[in-house]
C-alpha cells in the first residue's frame, strides 16, 4: 500500500500544506513569531478531511540528523528541541526547504538547485542523494555574501537589471565550482530573470510538495539516511 505523505512547505510569510491526494495547497499566515507548536496547530487544523501516514516538513534552516540547528531566521523560537514525531503522532521527515523543493525538481545526474527568494536557498543532488549546502553567507566580493548579492533585499534597492547581472555572476562562480549537469531555479524571484542563464531551468515552487511526497520513496531512502545521519 502507497504511503499518504502530508507535505508542509514553511516560509517567512506562509505555512503551506497538501497531499498527493488533492491538488489544491492549504496555507495559512506564519511570521516571525511563529513557533513549532503553533505550526503543528495550525496544520493539524487545516488538514482537517485528509488521511496521512507521515509528515515530510521543509523548514528554512540548516538540518542535521532530522531536526534545525538553529531556529529560522524569520520565524519565532523553539524549532532546535522540537518533538515533530510526537506532535503530529507521525514519522516526520525534516530537510531544509530548498532541500525539498530540489527534490521535487530533480530529473536526474548531478544537479544545483538555487533558491532565489527572500534570501539564497542552495542544495546538491548528486544521483538521488541529498548533499545539504549553505552556500548563502560564504563570501562574495566587496564584503558582501552571496545572499546579499541576488536576495530579496539586493533586488528592491538596485532593481531587477542589477540584480539579474548579480544573479549571472554568483551562478558562473557556483557552477565553475560544483561542476553541475545543470542547475534549477527556484524561488519566487526566479520568474523576474528576463535571460535565463546558460545551463539552467526555472523551477517551480509547488516542486517543494512533489519532493516532500518524494522523500519517502525507496529510491531517496539511501538519501534521507545520509541527509540525517
Amino acid at each position: 500500500m502507497e504511503l499518504k505523505v502530508l507535505a508542509i512547505d514553511i516560509g517567512g510569510t506562509n505555512v503551506k500544506i497538501r497531499v498527493a491526494a488533492d491538488p489544491e495547497k492549504r496555507s495559512f499566515p506564519s511570521g516571525t513569531s511563529l513557533t513549532p507548536q503553533q505550526m503543528v496547530e495550525g496544520v493539524l487544523k487545516l488538514a482537517q478531511g485528509w488521511t496521512f501516514d507521515a509528515v515530510s516538513i521543509g523548514l528554512p534552516a540548516p538540518i542535521s540528523k532530522n531536526q534545525p540547528t538553529r531556529d529560522p531566521a524569520n520565524l519565532g523560537k523553539g524549532w532546535v528541541d522540537f518533538d515533530y514525531d510526537n506532535e503530529f503522532a507521525k514519522k516526520v521527515k525534516l530537510v531544509n526547504d530548498a532541500a525539498m523543493q530540489a527534490v521535487g525538481s530533480y530529473d536526474g545526474g548531478r544537479m544545483l538547485f538555487l533558491g532565489l527568494g527572500t534570501g539564497l536557498g542552495s542544495c546538491l543532488i548528486a544521483d538521488h542523494v541529498i548533499i545539504p549546502m549553505e552556500l548563502a553567507h560564504m563570501p562574495y566580493r566587496k564584503g558582501k555574501s552571496f545572499e546579499d548579492a541576488v536576495g530579496v533585499r539586493a533586488l528592491k534597492k538596485h532593481g531587477r537589471k542589477r540584480w539579474e547581472k548579480e544573479v549571472h555572476e554568483v551562478i558562473e562562480i557556483l557552477s565553475a565550482g560544483i561542476l553541475p549537469d545543470y542547475v534549477v531555479l527556484g524561488g519566487g524571484n526566479a520568474v523576474r530573470l528576463k535571460d535565463i542563464p546558460t545551463n539552467c531551468k526555472l523551477g517551480n515552487n509547488a516542486n517543494a510538495f512533489t519532493g516532500g511526497f518524494r522523500l519517502w520513496a525507496p529510491e531517496w531512502a539511501k538519501s534521507v539516511a545520509v541527509y540525517h545521519r
